[in-house]
């Protein structure tokens, strides 16, 4: 089956114009609809319209936030090691990069400034919890380094007296 490929273009007093989809601004989109149209295959689309991309943009961000807060949440409950920590820490970094620098341009500030909220919220649960569930080998093994540290100190204090 051939798939056509369309462009938009404006007929204009018996001219034709091609609008350059690299020159509109807006949100582009990728489909994940499974459902075929017969003759039509939509590769990606661009919103236009700031309502609608505010309205598509919130309901993703919610999406993504509660998959993050249940990621978070069967972490917790299975008491996951050090590195599915740093792993759940390095994704909401991520996300918090994305929503500063990708977001920002589509939606208000002030609704950016209550998800890096909410994302820092569950940063710092993250971490919490990975120092409360870190093995008590590693704690120990800490306060001896922080107790030769202290040590070190101690004595080159004296020495310089």
């Amino acid at each position: 089956m051939k798939i056509k490929k369309y462009r938009v273009i404006r007929h204009n007093n018996d001219k034709k114009t091609i609008i350059d989809t690299k020159k509109i601004n807006g949100y582009k989109v990728l489909p994940k609809n499974t459902f075929n149209y017969p003759g039509i295959a939509v590769d990606s689309m661009i919103i236009i319209k700031p309502v609608l991309i505010e309205k598509v943009l919130k309901k993703k961000i919610k999406r993504k936030l509660d998959l993050y807060l249940q990621y978070l949440i069967t972490l917790i409950d299975d008491e996951g090691d050090n590195s599915s920590f740093m792993e759940a820490l390095n994704e909401m970094s991520k996300y918090k990069e994305i929503v500063e620098y990708k977001y920002r341009l589509f939606l208000e500030d002030k609704y950016i400034d209550l998800l890096l909220k909410k994302i820092s919220l569950l940063e710092h649960e993250i971490k919490s919890k990975q120092a409360f569930i870190m093995p008590k080998k590693e704690v120990k093994k800490r306060e001896v380094v922080i107790n030769d540290i202290q040590e070190e100190i101690v004595e080159n204090s004296r020495k310089r007296r």
